[in-house]
């Protein structure tokens, strides 16, 4: 059976992807659930339409964070976290809380994909988080200390 994702489906495809899947996966799981539609014609029609415009958007938004990587760049952000004497924090930090101070901090709408970290920080002390948007990179200073 065609189908038209509405949402990210893990082994499946991403969001407005059109997929053959099996008719009982997409009749008793997919489509119930909200996570996909029957590709019908208009259906696909009004898929490929909202994936442009969520293309432009992200675009737009690439564009915009590319205007104020340079306001980024060298910023300086403290986060005060639970930590144990040996300096180990009780809960890592996270992009959500890296955006979360960058917002407060800088006034700057960071979505999670352009940060890159391979895992969450677990350490107090400084640390240097890269924001990367198409080719460019800044880096942002992270001090985190016990509380």
């Amino acid at each position: 059976m065609k189908i038209i994702l509405l949402h990210d489906v893990p082994k499946v495809g991403r969001k407005y992807d059109i997929k053959n899947v099996s008719d009982g996966h997409a009749l008793n799981l997919l489509v119930p659930r909200g996570l996909a539609e029957v590709a019908t014609p208009s259906a696909l029609k009004k898929a490929e339409k909202l994936k442009m415009a969520e293309a432009e958007g992200k675009k737009v938004q690439e564009d915009l964070l590319l205007m104020n990587l340079k306001a980024v760049e060298g910023a300086t952000i403290e986060i005060k976290e639970k930590a144990n004497e040996k300096g180990h924090l009780f809960a890592g930090i996270h992009k959500e809380e890296i955006i979360a101070r960058v917002k407060a901090d800088q006034h700057i709408d960071l979505p999670p994909e352009f940060i890159v970290m391979d895992k969450p920080i677990k350490e107090v002390g400084e640390h240097s988080v890269e924001i990367k948007v198409k080719d460019k990179s800044a880096k942002l200073k992270l001090i985190i200390s016990a509380l």
